[in-house]
């Protein structure tokens, strides 16, 4: 009662950004098959899916807490077959790569009084964190348990963090601008 149809419930995100959400997670998730597929045929290996929830949380601004459970549901689409080679280790690794990105939403990054960086800067650390978390994760079960070295496997994957990183945060930077304008936020 008294709620507008794009309102929010008590504090809760409005239906507008519900479906905002899942839009982009369910595009991200497509991005991620498709295209993601391709661009890793030439070493290239971009997370659209990280990329998705980012732009959702720098759009629609949520609580850490709304972050936290945007970053689950994010994981759990990973459980998708074919979007994940280990089940399961998305699911902490989105969590706090949403949680990440829900706090320094708040960190202002104007450069000019003009540009905000907070897109760019946000992306790139929101994907370290999670793809950080997913290969220490990832090399913990499958390396460290059989006697590997950790050190020398997580070298490894520094350079697919960071090439994901860089790719993730220059595409939420260039659709973050024109999609807050035509979201009005």
């Amino acid at each position: 009662a008294g709620e507008k149809a794009t309102g929010t419930a008590r504090g809760g995100l409005s239906i507008q950004d519900l479906i905002l959400v899942a839009v982009l997670l369910a595009a991200g998730a497509v991005l991620k098959l498709t295209v993601g597929s391709l661009l890793a045929s030439f070493g290239m290996k971009p997370n659209f899916v990280i990329a998705a929830y980012c732009l959702a949380i720098i759009l629609i601004r949520p609580t850490l807490a709304q972050s936290a459970v945007i970053g689950l549901i994010a994981g759990l689409v990973c459980q998708i077959p074919m979007l994940n080679a280990t089940p399961l280790l998305n699911i902490p690794s989105e969590l706090l790569g949403a949680v990440a990105c829900g706090l320094l939403i708040r960190v202002p990054m104007k450069i000019g009084g003009k540009f905000d960086a907070n897109p760019l800067v946000n992306t790139f650390i929101s994907t370290c964190v999670s793809g950080f978390t997913f290969a220490a994760l990832s090399v913990y079960i499958n390396v460290v348990s059989v006697g590997g070295s950790f050190a020398v496997a997580m070298a490894a994957y520094v350079a697919i963090v960071l090439g994901t990183a860089t790719f993730n945060a220059i595409f939420v930077q260039i659709l973050a601008t024109p999609l807050a304008k035509v979201l009005k936020r």
